[in-house]
């Protein structure tokens, strides 16, 4: 039995996942966080967080890697962990760097780095030679408002170190750009009491449908599982409605999409883990839109384990153990699976989501849920921002995606605001 040292985490699907498959495998983890309450929050019911049933749950500053690295040392002498492990993005570096510290497997911390942010990782791709938007880099509005004027508009503007689209924007001038540009600069923290880096990544804007291509990578050489496709809601935003695995491409383009991911990978010199790499098909070809050097979220690795068998949080943990992963892909039955995600229609207090009770009697309905009544939803400006999702198989073809965006078109959102002015 292995010991993993799990630090922080998202509290989403990862959260159950991970340490489900930690314990599936046959070990146990330690948990160490920063903010315990930030892990008891729960929409409805009184269950416990999946993360605090570990064997430890501990405290520690994990935003402070000096003091971190002999926290974690002193606490090894004791606990003796095996390997040292997240799901949480603002993390993956400080577990890199961890795992390096105490000798255990695990990525190279500068590849983590390489990867996850979005500013290096465009250019060590165009070092590399590999095709993609034209870009610049800024640090202040003066800069901005250069580096657009030499690209031209629109463009896309995104901050270098957040996730889940949080302040991606496309931007159509001048007076857009400093919108977003203001936006950033009034949200130095991120949502774990990080300070930001205030560089702001300017990018032509790629056109054509999104893909993602989910991999495992093993001592420099990686393993392609499939391609996800991807549904986007409308502009200025990038916010994800959706995903289908595998996505309805030929041959030709997905294995395009496949080694141009592979070729992201290298460039950035990832050599252990798993990944989920975004792109842009378009009509010069496949272009990167960023790399992420963990699982996907927003249960695409369940879309994953139901159409091939493998399990990506598995395999996560096993590449932080040292193991081999198999990576046999299986006939399950399943030849697509997809989940679609309800936006809110606008910012409010939900006072209901009418409609679920059709999900739970719909046969090809494999999970889906929906916000509590008194649920606070914002505007659709992020993945951050869902009020349910539902998750379809097809064991026939291609039709998962279009079936579970039919379930979610057939929700309704009522609003308590609504509901108030109807009783006035």
């Amino acid at each position: 039995m292995g010991h993993v040292l799990l630090v922080e985490s998202w509290v989403g699907a990862m959260s159950t996942l991970l340490p489900r498959a930690i314990r599936e495998a046959g070990h146990q983890f330690t948990f160490l966080t920063r903010n315990l309450h930030h892990y008891l929050r729960q929409d409805g019911g009184d269950r416990v967080h999946p993360l605090l049933t570990a064997e430890n749950v501990l405290t520690a500053e994990t935003n402070h890697l000096e003091t971190l690295l002999p926290r974690v040392r002193r606490l090894h002498e004791v606990l003796r962990f095996d390997a040292v492990i997240t799901s949480c993005d603002y993390y993956l570096g400080t577990v890199a760097r961890l795992a390096a510290h105490l000798g255990l497997p695990g990525a190279r911390p500068e590849a983590v780095e390489y990867a996850y942010r979005k500013d290096l990782a465009r250019q060590r791709m165009r070092a590399a030679g590999l095709p993609g938007p034209a870009f610049a880099i800024a640090e202040d509005w003066p800069g901005t408002e250069a580096a657009a004027r030499r690209l031209g508009f629109p463009l896309v503007i995104k901050p270098v170190d957040l996730c889940a689209g949080m302040f991606v924007r496309l931007v159509a001038d001048r007076t857009q750009l400093r919108e977003a540009f203001d936006a950033l600069d009034d949200f130095p923290v991120n949502a774990r009491g990080q300070q930001r880096s205030p560089l702001v990544l300017l990018e032509e804007v790629l056109v054509g449908p999104e893909v993602s291509v989910e991999t495992v990578t093993v001592d420099g050489t990686t393993t392609v599982l499939g391609v996800t496709d991807k549904s986007l809601a409308g502009e200025p935003w990038f916010v994800e409605t959706g995903h289908m695995f595998p996505a309805a491409l030929d041959a030709p383009t997905a294995t395009a999409v496949a080694d141009m991911a592979v070729a992201a990978l290298a460039a950035v010199g990832f050599d252990r883990g798993v990944a989920h790499t975004e792109l842009r098909l378009t009509a010069a070809g496949p272009r990167v839109v960023e790399i992420n050097p963990r699982p996907a979220g927003n249960q695409i690795t369940e879309l994953v384990r139901r159409a091939t068998g493998v399990d990506l949080p598995m395999v996560f943990t096993q590449l932080a153990l040292g193991e081999q992963p198999d990576l046999t892909v299986a006939d399950t039955g399943v030849r697509s699976a997809a989940i679609s995600f309800l936006l809110p229609p606008r910012a409010g207090t939900v006072a209901g989501i009418d409609g679920a009770a059709a999900l739970a009697a719909a046969p090809d309905v494999v999970d889906w849920a929906v916000k509590p009544d008194g649920h606070r939803a914002g505007d659709a400006v992020s993945n951050n921002t869902y009020l349910g999702h539902v998750m379809t198989v097809d064991t026939v073809g291609a039709g998962a995606r279009a079936r579970a965006e039919e379930l979610v078109a057939g929700l309704g959102v009522r609003y308590a605001d609504e509901l108030a002015e109807a009783l006035a």
